[in-house]
């Protein structure tokens, strides 16, 4: 079985790797997350991520002064069809703090987190081996599907 059969149906939560080797084209990756942002693309469900996700996408580009990649990862974030960026709000923040607090979670982690719970995602696909177990929210390692 795939990432896709695993994800079953709905929205997801998608972190902010998932991203980056979706735009760099990472080989290691691109195959496997390929149908995910597909299902998005036509429609079959939302790809979930935090608005935090845009300034880590960001840093790079701006330190290395490549604009074009930059507005390429703003295009995907803010302007396709199926992928839904979550505002940090004050209940945002307040949920995110009880995850730090319940499980010792890193604070961009539990903004990630946070905004797929909010969502009402049910899956979040991740490749950060430091997640751990969230009641309500089946966390999957994409390394694990990857060649």
């Amino acid at each position: 079985m795939g990432l896709i059969d695993d994800v079953g149906p709905g929205d997801v939560g998608i972190d902010t790797a998932l991203f980056i080797y979706l735009i760099e084209e990472d080989p290691r990756f691109l195959a496997t997350i390929d149908p995910l942002f597909a299902d998005a693309e036509r429609g079959k469900r939302d790809l979930v991520t935090s608005a935090l996700t845009l300034l880590e996408v960001l840093v790079v580009p701006y330190r290395s002064g490549n604009g074009g990649l930059a507005s390429r990862y703003e295009a995907l974030l803010l302007g396709s069809r199926g992928i839904r960026v979550s505002d940090i709000t004050n209940d945002q923040l307040r949920a995110a703090s009880q995850l730090r607090a319940a499980t010792g979670v890193k604070t961009p982690d539990a903004l990630q987190l946070a905004a797929a719970l909010s969502a009402g995602c049910s899956t979040f696909v991740t490749n950060d081996r430091r997640l751990p177990d969230i009641p309500g929210l089946r966390v999957l390692q994409l390394s694990a599907y990857s060649a």
